[in-house]
C-alpha cells in the first residue's frame, strides 16, 4: 500500500499546526462559529446534533494494521470507545472534544493519515472496489490510479472551491463493487481490441434529493489521457455549475440541464483546446506509485485447501460463515475474508476499539497487515490463506465479528440519522436494529437470498437508500417520523434508482412493511430468481397491492 513521502509528511504536519492555531482562536473567542466553520470543514470537523464529529480519510479504503491500531487508540482515548465506518470508506468519530481534535490529527499524521478534504466543496476521498488487487474478475488493480488522483486533487488550486462537493469512484472489474454510476465522476476500466487498458468515463451521477445515474462521457479513454480529460470535466463543471442554489449545484444538475450531448460536447471542446502534455499521466510516475501496490509474497498453494474443506465439514457455524463471508481470490489457495460490522441488533458500521485491534492483529498475522473498508460499512482482509481461514474465523468469533450475513438481508447499510446528525429528519439506527433482529434467522436469510437494505435518515441519502434493493428514507411528517419505501435499486454495473411504492409508514409500521415486501417477493419469485431480478420482472404493482390492500 502507498506510504507517504517527505512532502506528504510535511504537508500534513503543517496543516495540523495551522488548525491547532485556528482551534485555539475559536476556543478563546477570537473566531466566531461562522468564521470558524469553513476552517473546521477543511479539516473534516462537523458540528452535529450533540457534539463535533471528525471524519478521517481512508483513501481508496485501504488501511494497514498500524493505522487500524491508531484508529482504535483514538476511539478509546478521545471518543467513547468506538468509531463508525461509512459508505465513503472513511471512519467517523462522533464525540471528540474540539480542543482534542488537533492532537487527534497529530496522532493520525504519525501513521500517514489525515482528515483533509473529507468535507467542503472540493474533490473528496477517492473510493474504489474493496477487493481491488485481489478480485478474481479484475482487469487490473485500480488503486495506483486512485492514489494518482488523490495526489492530483489534494488542494488543487482550480478545484478547491467548486460549486458543491465532488466524489470520484473507480473500479478495475467488470462487476462494479464501487458504485461508479452514482458518483460525480465514475471510472470503469476496460481493455480495447489490442489488449490496452483504458477508462470508460462517467459523469453526473449522485443521490440526495435528486437521484440520478451518471452518463457515459467517453466509452474508452487511453490511460495516459486520464488526468487531462478529468480536468476538462472539472473545468466545465466549475465554469457552468450553479452556485446560486446549493440544492442544484451538483454536477448531476448541470448534466441534466445541459443534456448529455451538450455536456459531452463542452467537455470534448475543452479537452481539445488544452495541451494534454501539461497534465498527462507520466508513465514512470504511475509505475513508481504502482510499485507500492505490488502484490504481497503469495505462496504457491493448492486449491481447494484440504484443511479448509475438512474444517467446513466439521463445523456448521464455520461453514455458514465461509459460505457468506469468504470470496474467491485471484490467487489459488488464498481467499478474501469479509468481516461483517452488522451483528444482530447492532449499529451498522460501528466497531469498538477492541474490535479494531482484533482486526489489526488478525491482519498482521494472517493477511500481510492489510485491511480494507467497504462501501457497505464492513471490513475486509484481502489476502488470507485458505488453510488459515478457520483460525481467522475463531479470532473473529472472539471479537464478536463473525456474523455470517454478507450480502444478505441483515447486512444493512444505515446512516447515523437523528441519533447524531443535525440534518436528519428521522432515526435510522433503531430501524436497522429492529430489521436485523426480525431477519436474524440465518436459514431464512439464505432462503431469501441476496438482498440489500439501505436506510437514510434524511433526503441527503448518506445511507444510499436510492440504490438499496429495498430503500428506506426517514422523513418528518408533522412532528412524527415516517418512512418512505423504495424497491429495485442497485449500485452495480446494472445500476438503477429504486422506485417509490407509495405513501410512507410510521415508525411502528416500517418493519412490518419490509416484511410484507419480502413476503411478496417470495410469493412471486421464479426458481433461483433474486429479489432484484424479481422486482425488475414484476414491477411495483404486486408490492403496492400487498402493502396497501387494507388501507
Amino acid at each position: 500500500m502507498y506510504r507517504y513521502d517527505e512532502f506528504d509528511e510535511r504537508f500534513v504536519r503543517e496543516r495540523v499546526a495551522q488548525f491547532r492555531d485556528q482551534v485555539e482562536r475559536r476556543l478563546a473567542g477570537e473566531l466566531t462559529e461562522d468564521e470558524f466553520r469553513p476552517l473546521r470543514l477543511m479539516n473534516g470537523v462537523y458540528l452535529q446534533l450533540h457534539a463535533y464529529m471528525l471524519r478521517v480519510a481512508i483513501p481508496y479504503g485501504t488501511l494497514s494494521s498500524a493505522q487500524m491500531r491508531k484508529l482504535a487508540f483514538i476511539a478509546e482515548t478521545y471518543d467513547r470507545g468506538y468509531g463508525h465506518f461509512t459508505t465513503r470508506q472513511n471512519i467517523q468519530y462522533h464525540w471528540p472534544r474540539l480542543c482534542d481534535v488537533p492532537d487527534i490529527l497529530d496522532h493520525l499524521a504519525d501513521v500517514g493519515m489525515h482528515a483533509i478534504q473529507t468535507s467542503g466543496n472540493c474533490i473528496r476521498n477517492v473510493t474504489t472496489d474493496q477487493w481491488a488487487g485481489v478480485a478474481a474478475d479484475e482487469i487490473a488493480d485500480p488503486r495506483p490510479v486512485c492514489e494518482l488522483l488523490r495526489q492530483w486533487s489534494s488542494l488543487h488550486p482550480e478545484f478547491s472551491f467548486l460549486p458543491r462537493k465532488f466524489k470520484i469512484a473507480v473500479t478495475g472489474s467488470p462487476h462494479d463493487r464501487a458504485a461508479v454510476a452514482v458518483h460525480d465522476i465514475g471510472l470503469r476500466m476496460h481493455l480495447n481490441a489490442r489488449g490496452e487498458r483504458g477508462w470508460e468515463v462517467l459523469a453526473g451521477g449522485g443521490l440526495g434529493r435528486t437521484p440520478m445515474l451518471a452518463i457515459t462521457v467517453r466509452d474508452f479513454l487511453p490511460e495516459a489521457e486520464l488526468l487531462p480529460y478529468l480536468e476538462a470535466i472539472m473545468r466545465v463543471y466549475n465554469l457552468y455549475g450553479r452556485r446560486d442554489n446549493k440544492f442544484k449545484a451538483r454536477i448531476k444538475i448541470l448534466v441534466h440541464e445541459l443534456g448529455a450531448d451538450e455536456f459531452r460536447r463542452r467537455v470534448e471542446e475543452d479537452y481539445a483546446s488544452t495541451p494534454a502534455g501539461d497534465v498527462a499521466i507520466d508513465q514512470a510516475e504511475l509505475a513508481r506509485i504502482a510499485a507500492y501496490f505490488a502484490p504481497p509474497p503469495w505462496e504457491t498453494l493448492d486449491e481447494p485447501d484440504r484443511a479448509y474443506a475438512l474444517a467446513r465439514n466439521a463445523s456448521r457455524a464455520f461453514d455458514e460463515w465461509a459460505r457468506a463471508n469468504v470470496a474467491r481470490h485471484r490467487t489459488p489457495g488464498y481467499a478474501i475474508v469479509n468481516i461483517s460490522l452488522k451483528p444482530t441488533g447492532g449499529i451498522p458500521g460501528d466497531a469498538t476499539a477492541d474490535q479494531m485491534r482484533a482486526v489489526a492483529d488478525l491482519a498482521e498475522r494472517y493477511a500481510f497487515a492489510e485491511i480494507r473498508v467497504t462501501h457497505r460499512q464492513n471490513l475486509v482482509l484481502p489476502n488470507v490463506r485458505q488453510a488459515d481461514l478457520f483460525e481467522v474465523w475463531q479470532g473473529l468469533v472472539e471479537a464478536g465479528l463473525a456474523t455470517a450475513n454478507l450480502g444478505l438481508v441483515s447486512d444493512i447499510v444505515s446512516c447515523p440519522g437523528l441519533d447524531y446528525c443535525s440534518l436528519a429528519t428521522a432515526r435510522s439506527i433503531p430501524v436497522a436494529q429492529e430489521l436485523s433482529q426480525r431477519f436474524a434467522d440465518l436459514r431464512r436469510q439464505h432462503d431469501i437470498g441476496p438482498l440489500t437494505i439501505n436506510i437514510s435518515g434524511c433526503i441527503n441519502a448518506c445511507g444510499h437508500h436510492h440504490v438499496g434493493h429495498i430503500g428506506i428514507l426517514g422523513l418528518d411528517k408533522k412532528g412524527e417520523e415516517f418512512y418512505q419505501l423504495t424497491i429495485g435499486g442497485s449500485s452495480d454495473e446494472n445500476a438503477s434508482i429504486g422506485r417509490i411504492v407509495g405513501p410512507g409508514f410510521s415508525r411502528d409500521g416500517i418493519a412490518d412493511a419490509v416484511e410484507t415486501v419480502v413476503a411478496t417477493y417470495l410469493a412471486h419469485r421464479h426458481e433461483g430468481e433474486t429479489f432484484l431480478d424479481c422486482c425488475r420482472r414484476i414491477g411495483t404493482e404486486p408490492f403496492k397491492e400487498a402493502l396497501y390492500a387494507a388501507a
